[in-house]
């Protein structure tokens, strides 16, 4: 009796599986419609229009007139938004008429404000980084080097050095990602800097991470180092100078380098290399190098939330760079330890990234 109920179990499960995947399979089919619309949200400005509203909901028909679209159109995008909890729908006195109102969600999608991710959704949204998906298979076949590359003609950082359009749109997405991470690391991380005095923040880009990280531990002074075609548009900050230079070739002395968001976008040896030179550049006796990056967990008893999402950006790593990865916490101590550094630590925070600090 027992084998014959383990049977009926297996072919039960079995039926149910074959169910779900009929649901399943649509989501792969049509997954980058998700992408598509909420875009074309962002660029058509309806959360930034709901929020000039002010407390009130805003009506199908002021929200049209005042974006100038189609209310029939931009109803079935908003139908379409709601569903997915981006927007909010109250039903007005108008026959029925539907009002929207703004989610945590949507407010994420306004082009500007704390919390702000509009840059990054179009950053990855943009042709020159949806073209290198076309190429992943010819990349994983080793018929390409660089799937990056093979669309656009050039490597990611060439082509962002040669388009200005496109490096402003990165440098903005990258402060998205950097207000997000910082906001978590000071409420995480509060003892990161005791004791430090001066920060040097390696591919600093605009200066937002620097920016916001004096303004947490206003004893620190800032130097925000990047390429010279990055830092010389970026915002002049308070107790933070701009330096431009290549991480390859040196970086600026400081206490601590500070580094977020850089070594995925590099194969191991690069990796090394970058982590030798802010080895070099930290003070001997307080020094250390903080390196905000992905751990990909080996064991899925430890998975959160958030590890769906590292195990994307890693396939971004493949698409968009020649030798990036986002790297597991045995990864992390290869690179480290053939970087010279004695000993590490790492710190979970509630973001995608975690708080590497390695020692000389």
């Amino acid at each position: 009796m027992g084998e014959i109920h383990t049977e009926l179990k297996r072919v039960e499960e079995e039926e149910l599986g074959h169910k779900q995947a009929k649901v399943d399979i649509w989501k792969y089919v049509f997954g980058f419609v998700e992408m598509a619309v909420v875009k074309s949200a962002i660029e058509l400005g309806i959360a930034d229009t709901i929020e000039t509203h002010g407390n009130f909901p805003m009506t199908l028909s002021e929200l049209s007139s005042t974006l100038g679209c189609s209310a029939s159109h931009l109803y079935r995008i908003m139908r379409f938004l709601i569903h997915r909890g981006i927007f909010k729908e109250t039903k007005t006195s108008q026959l029925g008429s539907p009002a929207y109102s703004q989610t945590p969600l949507s407010h994420m999608l306004m082009r500007s404000g704390e919390h702000s991710m509009a840059a990054l959704l179009l950053l990855e949204s943009s042709t020159p980084m949806l073209a290198p998906w076309d190429g992943l298979s010819a990349r994983i076949l080793g018929t390409a080097s660089s799937a990056f590359e093979a669309a656009n003609s050039d490597d990611l950082w060439s082509y962002t050095m040669a388009n200005p359009a496109h490096s402003q749109l990165l440098n903005e997405a990258m402060g998205s990602i950097a207000r997000v991470n910082v906001a978590a690391i000071v409420d995480k991380c509060g003892d990161l800097f005791e004791g430090i005095e001066t920060v040097v923040d390696v591919g600093g880009g605009n200066g937002t991470a620097l920016g916001l990280l004096v303004k947490a531990y206003p004893w620190i002074r800032g130097i925000n180092f990047d390429l010279p075609h990055v830092v010389c548009v970026a915002e002049k900050i308070d107790c933070v100078e701009n330096v431009g230079g290549d991480m390859f070739d040196f970086i600026p002395k400081a206490d601590v380098a500070f580094i977020m968001s850089v070594l995925h976008d590099w194969g191991d040896d690069e990796c090394i290399r970058i982590l030798k030179k802010c080895r070099e550049a930290i003070s001997e006796d307080k020094g250390k190098v903080i390196i905000i990056e992905a751990v990909i967990e080996k064991d899925n008893k430890k998975e959160d939330k958030l590890s769906n999402v590292r195990l994307m950006l890693d396939m971004i790593m493949m698409a968009h760079t020649n030798t990036g990865k986002e790297r597991t916490l045995n990864e992390w101590e290869y690179v480290l330890n053939e970087a010279g550094f004695s000993r590490f630590s790492v710190r979970p925070i509630d973001a995608l990234p975690s708080v590497i600090e390695a020692f000389p």
